[in-house]
């Protein structure tokens, strides 16, 4: 024990020894510089100056770009990049994969070879359906006249047991206020008038119906076609959007699109509305104020 206590103090106190360097001229002995140091005051500077380079180290790591050059760590632009150029890389494999399919079918078609028609489907003799009943049942026929007479799918807009005999006793609600830049010409075919009116103006419908059909055409842009009573429909073209989908019930008044410039036919904001009344297009100047 006592060994072990004289072992220990030994190194402490020579940890505190103090010892001198001394630089000498190598010709003339004279002392240049001496400096007092201590095993324990070197230890101590040593580790300072490991755990600042650390610091260092550390800092230009995570707070410098010199952090790239390292395995392990990526640069979120170049990720960046590296998805927009595969996406684009794909959008031209398609493109290209089309236009070679394009030219391929030019190419089968100038040298004269063409599909041939597709084989008659064989008919089905397993099962014979001569003795289906299709005929809908009485509570089937009752849910039908129940569901097509709601508010959604009824076509009429007066009461049913007082039917109208013409459409001269409509009042028409105007589907937008503007200025009628072209009037309705069946010689001309234009089956309906151009009302010109401010950008971002509401249409409105102009009587009670469904929507039959709502969407885009190349030629007229975003179209509506509502159908009403008394085989009476009205069309709304050239919108910039529309607010209605097919199969809905639209009162008079309510607003279902917005004037626009779509389509190939239309040189600036106006809407084109149309009156078609059994099948026949109507002027609908002789109807509504606009």
């Amino acid at each position: 024990m006592e060994n072990k206590e004289k072992k220990k103090r030994s190194w402490s106190e020579k940890l505190k020894n103090h010892y001198r360097l001394v630089v000498l001229n190598d010709d003339t002995f004279e002392e240049k510089f001496a400096l007092r140091l201590t095993p324990l005051g070197i230890l101590i500077l040593m580790s300072c100056i490991t755990i600042l380079m650390t610091f260092l180290v550390i800092s230009l790591v995570a707070f410098t770009p010199l952090r790239e050059y390292i395995p392990g760590y990526g640069n979120v632009d170049q990720k960046r990049e590296l998805i927009a150029l595969t996406a684009r890389a794909d959008s031209l494999e398609q493109s290209m994969a089309a236009k070679d399919w394009f030219i391929q079918n030019i190419s089968d078609v100038l040298s004269g070879k063409t599909e041939g028609k597709p084989a008659k489907p064989l008919k089905d003799t397993a099962v014979n359906y001569s003795g289906l009943n299709v005929k809908p049942s009485a509570n089937d026929s009752l849910l039908r006249n129940e569901i097509e007479s709601a508010d959604k799918y009824s076509l009429s807009i007066s009461d049913k047991s007082k039917p109208v005999s013409s459409i001269s006793s409509f009042v028409f609600f105007s589907p937008v206020k503007g200025v009628v830049t072209e009037s309705f010409n069946l010689r001309q075919e234009h089956y309906g008038v151009d009302i010109a009116a401010p950008e971002n103006e509401f249409i409105k419908s102009t009587l009670d119906g469904t929507v039959v059909f709502a969407g885009f055409t190349s030629a007229d842009g975003y179209v509506i076609q509502i159908q009403h009573s008394n085989n009476l429909m009205s069309v709304y073209k050239h919108n910039s959007e529309i607010a209605v989908k097919v199969g809905d019930y639209v009162k008079a008044g309510k607003p279902i699109a917005i004037i626009g410039n779509s389509g190939e036919t239309s040189n600036g904001p106006h809407l084109h509305f149309e009156l078609w009344y059994n099948g026949n297009p109507i002027n609908p100047q002789d109807y509504v104020v606009f």
